[in-house]
């Protein structure tokens, strides 16, 4: 009845998402209107988590109730003139909270200790911690192949954002090992500065006259590397911490290995 009355005084036809955009504002003061939101988009909010997941995720799982209460985060902070779509808004958030609880899980995964079996009533031996070990380890090391392909699936789509394919990224690294290095380091200096990170997320392009100013090289150089610095870039905003080990700068990781 409520949206009836508002089409009505339209003189246009509403579009779907000038609809959807109505309901959400409807479902940000009334939660009786939210409940009844959320319900409708539930095969929604339930095909964005089965995505993420590369399986069927149904209503008894953890990873749906994550997606509820993210689509749910998406309802309070959706802006419509921020130009996206609710439902574009909605998956990114949705995408984002099971991926975090995904790695959540598996680094807790690394806590788990476990005691050696004491022997039965008839003095059969127990699986081996040795045994018990390699399974924790197995069980370790596919979690984080699965989280590395949730991680690279999700950075194939913001590379897409700024017209760069993967298989694009090959081509695009510097051939010497300096050229290299010294991309990489501009990325993570980027990476670093919130004012840099928004102007490179929302305009699409480096902030080269403000960049400038604080690397040590030409601005000739830093556009030949363009696409290779904002592809490093990503990785590091986007928290990709699986894929850091393949960027991280040379004297970064001989730090790293010499603390270890």
């Amino acid at each position: 009845m409520i949206i009836g009355k508002w089409m009505k005084k339209r003189q246009q036809p509403v579009t779907d998402k000038e609809k959807i955009e109505f309901y959400v504002e409807q479902a940000k003061q009334d939660s009786t209107y939210r409940n009844d939101f959320i319900k409708k988009y539930q095969p929604f909010i339930a095909k964005v988590a089965s995505k993420v997941c590369k399986q069927y995720i149904d209503q008894s799982r953890d990873e749906y109730s994550v997606a509820i209460e993210a689509f749910n985060e998406a309802i309070d902070y959706f802006e419509a003139k921020q130009g996206s779509t609710f439902l574009s808004f909605a998956e990114m958030v949705i995408r984002r909270r099971v991926i975090d609880y995904i790695r959540k899980e598996s680094r807790q995964t690394r806590d788990i200790f476990l005691e050696p079996e004491m022997k039965d009533e008839d003095n059969q031996q127990a699986e081996s911690l040795a045994q018990i070990n390699a399974s924790v380890v197995q069980y370790q090391n596919q979690q984080e192949s699965e989280k590395r392909k949730l991680d690279i699936m999700e950075y194939k789509q913001q590379l897409e954002k700024f017209d760069i394919t993967f298989s694009e990224l090959i081509h695009l690294c510097p051939k010497h090992v300096d050229a290299r290095e010294n991309a990489k380091q501009i990325a993570k200096f980027l990476a670093e500065k919130p004012e840099f990170i928004d102007h490179l997320l929302e305009k699409k392009q480096l902030p080269m006259k403000e960049l400038l100013k604080f690397v040590n090289c030409s601005r000739k150089t830093v556009e030949r590397n363009r696409k290779y610095i904002i592809a490093m870039a990503l990785i590091y905003i986007g928290d990709f911490l699986s894929l850091r080990s393949y960027i991280e700068p040379e004297e970064e990781l001989d730090r790293r290995e010499g603390q270890q």
